[in-house]
């Protein structure tokens, strides 16, 4: 049984995937309470479906590419039952992760985006960094930065985990608290080897859209 916010089809708005039509489910529950989460209400809302049902609703949309997300996804035990039989039906599956939980039980086939908490998130201090051991080059660490302190300290973690498996770099603005072309220029002046990012589902359907 998996406990579900929201299942529904939308244009993926974060990470290389960006652009993409995509199948989302929603798991509810979080171990962490970051200071500008946009997701507040996956914290404890939720129904509980069965695993057959949740593929039924992703595969009625009739999209190639799913992604499961949260919330936290991994905190509900049937996760990684759901991810694998997603792809085995075929599709290209991501799985959006805050990182403070191992993610050794994930189908390896599945695209991992690790999102570790900086500073002004108020959790940097519970991502688990054995988890860093387990990415491969198709998986992406994301960062989302509301100051200086935090831009710098994506730099640190990057200079000390990105070594053998190159994933991708992902840096976002805080919506609301970073001014995206403060974030741009400090990457452009750094050379940073990694990609900006917006939300673009927000600019597409605004801030407070739900099921998009």
């Amino acid at each position: 049984m998996l406990t579900v916010t929201e299942i529904f089809a939308s244009i993926q708005g974060e990470s290389s995937y960006s652009g993409y039509p995509f199948a989302f489910v929603r798991l509810t529950g979080c171990n962490l309470r970051c200071r500008y989460c946009d997701t507040t209400y996956a914290y404890d809302s939720g129904e509980d479906f069965p695993l057959e049902e949740v593929l039924s609703r992703v595969t009625a949309f009739g999209l190639t590419r799913a992604c499961v997300t949260g919330g936290e996804p991994m905190l509900q035990e049937e996760a990684p039952a759901l991810v694998s039989a997603l792809l085995d039906r075929g599709q290209e599956v991501l799985v959006e992760t805050n990182g403070t939980v191992l993610l050794s039980a994930l189908d390896r086939r599945a695209v991992k985006i690790m999102d570790i908490k900086c500073p002004g998130s108020g959790e940097h201090t519970k991502t688990l960094w054995d988890n860093f051991r387990l990415l491969t080059g198709r998986d992406e660490v994301k960062f989302v930065i509301s100051s200086r302190e935090d831009y710098d300290y994506a730099r640190e973690v990057v200079a000390r985990y990105r070594r053998e498996a190159h994933w991708g770099i992902l840096l976002s603005p805080a919506f609301g608290l970073l001014p995206p072309e403060r974030l741009a220029g400090w990457m452009v002046g750094d050379g940073l080897d990694a990609r900006f990012q917006l939300q673009l589902h927000k600019l597409v359907w605004g801030q407070d859209r739900r099921g998009v």
